[in-house]
C-alpha cells in the first residue's frame, strides 16, 4: 500500500508524497534540521488535507474551524491509523504523523506536493475543498522518488486583502497584530487599536472573512468527516464563559478553542455584548 492510499482510506480528502531531500531544499538548514530531529531517518514526507467546511450559521460566534472536534486530535488519530497500516505493509520503516504543532512547514510541503495554490492570506487553497482544510504531515523513513512541484499562487484577485477587517494582509506581508484570528486568541491585554478591532468582530474566536470572500471558496460542499460536521458548537454563551478556567478546559477539552483557556473568550464576548447593547 502506498502512503497516499493509506491517507485517503483514513479520511483525507487528498494526499501526495515528496522526497525529503527535495523538500529540504526549499527550507533553511535550521528548519530542515529541526524536522530531521523530530523524525530521525527521514526520507520522505506525505502531505494530507482534511476538509472541514460546513455552512455558516446565523448568529454564530465561533469561526468554522473551531466548531467541530479539535483538529489536532482528529488528524493525529486518523493519520495514526494510516501509519499503523503502512508500518505493517513496510516492515522496518517508520511513519510519524504531525498536525500543526511541529517543525514541518505544512503549507509549503502541501504546495510542493501539488495539493493546491498559495493564497494571498498565506493559506493553501485546494481545487476541491478551497482553503477550508487542515493539513497533516506523515514523515517517513520510506524512500520516495516523487519530486517537488513548483509552488503555484492564486490568481491574485485581492478580494481577501480588501476584505480583511484589520488590514492584516498588505504589501509588506502578513501583520498578526491586525489579524482578528490572532487577536481573538491573544491572552495579553490588547492595545487601543486592537480593542477597537475586537469590538467590531462578530466572532469571539477566529475570523473567516478572508476565506469567505475568496472566489475559489465558493460553492463548496459540506465536509463528510463526522468529527467536523457532527456535534458542532457554533456559539459559546455567557454561561459557558462563566466557568472557571479549569471547568472550561475540562468541559471543552475536545475543542480547539479551549487551549487558551476561558479568559480571552470571556473578554471577547464582553466586547461583543457591549457593541450590541
Amino acid at each position: 500500500m502506498i502512503p497516499r492510499r493509506a491517507l485517503l482510506l483514513c479520511g483525507a480528502g487528498d494526499a501526495a508524497s515528496l522526497d525529503w531531500e527535495q523538500a529540504a531544499g526549499h527550507m533553511s538548514p535550521q528548519q530542515a534540521h529541526a524536522c530531521e530531529q523530530a523524525a530521525p531517518g527521514l526520507r520522505s514526507v506525505h502531505a494530507a488535507v482534511f476538509p472541514y467546511y460546513t455552512p455558516p450559521q446565523p448568529g454564530a460566534n465561533l469561526c468554522l474551524y473551531a466548531r467541530g472536534e479539535d483538529y489536532h486530535r482528529v488528524l493525529r488519530r486518523r493519520m495514526g491509523q494510516a501509519a499503523q497500516q503502512l508500518e505493517a505493509q513496510h516492515p522496518g520503516h517508520r511513519f510519524v504523523p504531525f498536525a500543526d504543532a511541529s517543525p514541518f512547514p505544512e503549507v509549503l510541503l502541501a504546495l510542493l506536493c501539488g495539493l493546491g495554490v498559495l493564497g494571498k492570506h498565506g493559506l493553501l487553497i485546494t481545487p476541491r475543498f478551497g482553503s477550508y482544510v487542515f493539513i497533516g504531515i506523515l514523515a517517513s523513513t520510506l524512500p520516495c522518488a516523487d519530486p517537488a512541484l513548483p509552488v503555484r499562487h492564486c490568481p491574485g484577485c485581492m478580494a481577501c486583502v480588501r476584505a480583511c477587517p484589520g488590514g492584516a494582509l498588505c504589501g509588506s506581508g502578513f501583520c498578526p497584530g491586525r489579524c482578528l484570528s490572532h487577536l481573538t486568541q491573544m491572552r495579553a491585554q490588547p492595545d487601543g487599536e486592537q480593542l477597537a478591532l475586537l469590538r467590531r468582530s462578530p466572532l469571539i474566536w477566529g475570523c473567516d472573512v478572508c476565506q469567505s470572500v475568496c472566489p475559489l471558496n465558493q460553492g463548496l460542499s459540506p465536509c463528510a468527516l463526522p468529527e467536523f460536521c457532527e456535534n458542532l458548537i457554533h456559539s459559546l454563551s455567557q454561561q459557558d464563559l462563566a466557568l472557571s478556567d479549569r471547568q472550561f478546559r475540562k468541559r471543552f477539552a475536545d475543542r480547539a478553542f479551549s487551549w487558551r483557556g476561558v479568559a480571552p473568550l470571556r473578554r471577547n464576548l464582553l466586547l461583543l455584548q457591549g457593541r450590541n447593547e
